[in-house]
């Protein structure tokens, strides 16, 4: 089972010492496209673990949720996603390489790597002794591990359709879905620190963004 993952990092000179050029311009990042959500809400709120439910459940249930959310964010920008357009799962100046379970390194094009990605999290969220259904079935003892391995390989997803295919999802007029669900996602992993904080620094200046409440008048919902 392909299980293990790591990242390298491009360096940001050049062989010769020069400087790369500056990073193109972030679309995303746009007051007019970042302000535009599906939903109102206090997301902090909505993460916080309710009184009554085991801290297990609750990140079961939100792990599910997640993945199944992003995996159809993913889908809808899947087919400008290919291995000519995307020969490599990129993210900012960072390239996510595959690990196996034998430690065997795979440069895999975008689609290649979001399918070992979806690939695995569903064999991991449908297995009963990982994700228990039963009543009276307990969580194993590294459960914790276990979602914030799910929650950084998620997390690449999303980097990868901010940073490559924010045009596309613009067009299809879904960046509203996008920026909740990432909002969402970002500010649920902060809560029970479920992702390295450097992992995500590559997205701080849209997390920020994000994460921080509009003012009522400017927060344009948008319903579907």
């Amino acid at each position: 089972m392909l299980s293990s993952l790591r990242l390298t990092r491009k360096s940001k000179a050049k062989p010769n010492g020069k400087k790369a050029p500056a990073e193109e311009r972030k679309q995303y990042l746009e007051s007019e496209y970042t302000k535009v959500r599906v939903v109102d809400l206090d997301l902090k709120e909505l993460v916080v673990l309710p009184r009554e439910i085991d801290l297990n459940e609750w990140l079961a249930s939100n792990t599910t949720t997640f993945f199944n959310l992003i995996n159809l964010q993913y889908s809808t920008i899947s087919e400008f996603c290919t291995g000519d357009s995307c020969q490599a799962m990129t993210a900012c100046s960072t390239i996510y390489f595959w690990y196996d379970e034998k430690g065997k390194k795979t440069k895999c094009t975008a689609p290649q790597y979001v399918d070992f990605v979806m690939s695995l999290v569903q064999k991991l969220v449908t297995d009963e002794d990982i994700f228990p259904t039963k009543y009276g079935k307990e969580f194993p003892n590294a459960f914790d591990s276990v979602v914030k391995k799910i929650c950084r390989y998620l997390f690449h997803v999303l980097a990868h359709i901010y940073w490559v295919h924010f045009k596309e999802t613009l067009a299809l007029e879904l960046h509203g879905h996008l920026n909740t669900l990432y909002a969402h996602f970002i500010v649920f992993v902060r809560e029970f620190s479920l992702v390295d904080p450097k992992e995500t620094s590559i997205m701080d200046d849209l997390s920020e963004v994000l994460c921080t409440p509009l003012p009522a008048a400017q927060n344009h919902v948008t319903e579907r």
